[in-house]
């Protein structure tokens, strides 16, 4: 009998020993979360663990018990081996010599009698360090940003689980653990946590708090659309085991700084509302961010505001001038309005109630007003229907 996705994913973390767990850029609660949850639960099983975000933590996430197992280093690079044929001539010493103002590393091989030969001498790739790669909350490979797109070889030559929850997954693992029932990748993860645990417990406070940040990052606290009778009982699961509930509670949704206020303050002053096409919008651009002394995280989280407030509309959007390129958010404001078919016009995705797309290298000035447009003819069609 063929083996599920969830006992694929079992069995190819229990055999691996060196584990690199990678997610989306510009990462959320649900991805930073699940990164920090299954690097504490593997590192508890004895395995060598690399979690990598190349992204400095947002404030309001920097309360995650763990987030230390992140780096933002990496190295996908294989050793350059250099290998000498001894059948004939044997080694006395080996020794090397640094020279930076030639650009060299002459490495010395002195042989015991006789001399080296140039066809003595091969040269080869070692292995990549990796026995495995987990890719979380990454609907594809692209979405991992520079780390995929330096080290291309590396996703070829070592086999990945994809565990995600998007609709969108591109199913680009050698194992894919996609439940597009889920609410997160937390959620998921809860389940695998459950089921390593029966070598020896993992579900701690740390693990707990940070996969139930996760899940309340994805659901707006239980508000959202996306919200299941499972996402409860996963959430009451986490909590009996000390997941700090209020804590996060406080961080995500209670916690903001002066330029967080300053740079919403700037949101909302731009609010346009597009009454005949039933959705709102804003825009920021980088001299919002720089004048209200805000990185590009501290736009997170205002739209669920907006929705809070702005009645009769399918969706909002924010369109963020950022370091990267444009970025544009959506929020769902009722059941049955799809966003991620919005964000796919522009090569983003998501899910139905929160989807974002990302436009490199491109600002509100040279596709802003084209943006607009699009989203007014798209938006245009379906409510006429």
């Amino acid at each position: 009998m063929e083996l599920t996705p969830k006992q694929q994913t079992i069995e190819l973390l229990r055999s691996a020993q060196r584990v690199l767990i990678l997610s989306h850029v510009n990462p959320d609660g649900d991805a930073l979360g699940s990164m920090i949850a299954l690097s504490l639960v593997l590192k508890k099983l004895g395995k060598e663990v690399t979690a990598v975000t190349s992204e400095v933590l947002p404030e309001n996430l920097r309360f995650l018990p763990g987030k230390e197992n992140l780096s933002s280093n990496f190295s996908g690079t294989k050793d350059f081996i250099i290998s000498v044929n001894t059948s004939k001539i044997k080694v006395d010493k080996l020794s090397y010599k640094n020279l930076p103002e030639e650009n060299k590393l002459n490495v010395v091989i002195t042989p015991i009698n006789g001399s080296f030969r140039p066809e003595d001498v091969t040269f080869s790739q070692g292995a990549f360090k990796y026995d495995l790669i987990v890719v979380l909350d990454a609907p594809d490979l692209d979405r991992l940003g520079t780390i995929y797109d330096k080290n291309t070889d590396l996703f070829y030559e070592t086999p990945v689980v994809n565990i995600d929850h998007h609709p969108g997954n591109d199913y680009f693992g050698k194992v894919n653990w996609v439940d597009l029932t889920a609410t997160s990748t937390a959620e998921i993860l809860v389940a695998l946590v459950e089921s390593l645990s029966r070598e020896k417990p993992l579900l701690d406070v740390d693990v707990a708090t940070a996969l139930l940040t996760g899940i309340i990052v994805d659901t707006g606290s239980f508000q959202n659309a996306n919200t299941t009778p499972k996402s409860f009982t996963v959430a009451a699961q986490l909590v009996a085991a000390g997941a700090r509930q209020q804590e996060i509670i406080k961080w995500i949704f209670k916690t903001k700084t002066l330029s967080t206020l300053k740079l919403w303050g700037r949101v909302l002053e731009n609010v346009h509302d597009e009454a005949q096409s039933k959705f709102i919008w804003s825009a920021i651009k980088r001299q919002d961010f720089a004048d209200a002394g805000a990185d590009d995280s501290a736009s997170s989280g205002v739209l669920d505001e907006l929705l809070k407030t702005a009645p009769n509309i399918d969706f909002a959007m924010l369109l963020s001038e950022k370091n990267d390129g444009l970025h544009g958010s959506f929020r769902a404001a009722r059941a049955g309005v799809d966003v991620s078919a919005i964000a796919r016009l522009f090569g983003g995705g998501g899910h139905e109630a929160a989807a974002a797309f990302n436009l490199a290298g491109e600002s509100l000035e040279t596709r802003g007003h084209e943006v607009i447009q699009k989203i007014r003819d798209w938006q245009k069609s379906k409510v006429q229907n």
